[in-house]
């Protein structure tokens, strides 16, 4: 029987959607600069039909991810995303203090 924490690791769900045959990515947060929703090592897991578990920053910065995702798990070319913005406008952004943070998403097989 496995813990409830630990099958909600988006780790864990990534592992559990590539076995059930679905087109993964994986994105995550691998640097941050000043304030960022999400440390380095935050994960991100999306299948080939939308579906997606965990974080990386929210806002339009995971749906910017989402749609970069898609991309690659239909290229297979795995991408280096980077996003920050102005103090006076991370808010409309979902980064809270104008930090910036750098999304590496990969396919997974």
């Amino acid at each position: 029987m496995s813990d409830i924490s630990e099958s909600l690791d988006p780790l864990v769900i990534a592992e559990e959607w590539v076995s059930a045959g679905r087109n993964v990515a994986m994105a995550t947060v691998v640097d941050t600069w000043g304030s960022a929703p999400r440390p380095a090592g935050s994960h991100l897991v999306i299948d080939g039909e939308g579906n997606f578990h965990g974080s990386v920053s929210g806002g339009c910065v995971e749906g910017a991810v989402i749609t970069e995702a898609l991309d690659v798990i239909e290229t297979g070319k795995p991408r280096m995303l980077e996003f920050g913005v102005a103090d006076e406008t991370a808010w409309r952004v979902g980064l809270s203090c104008g930090g910036r943070i750098r999304v590496y998403v990969e396919r997974l097989v």
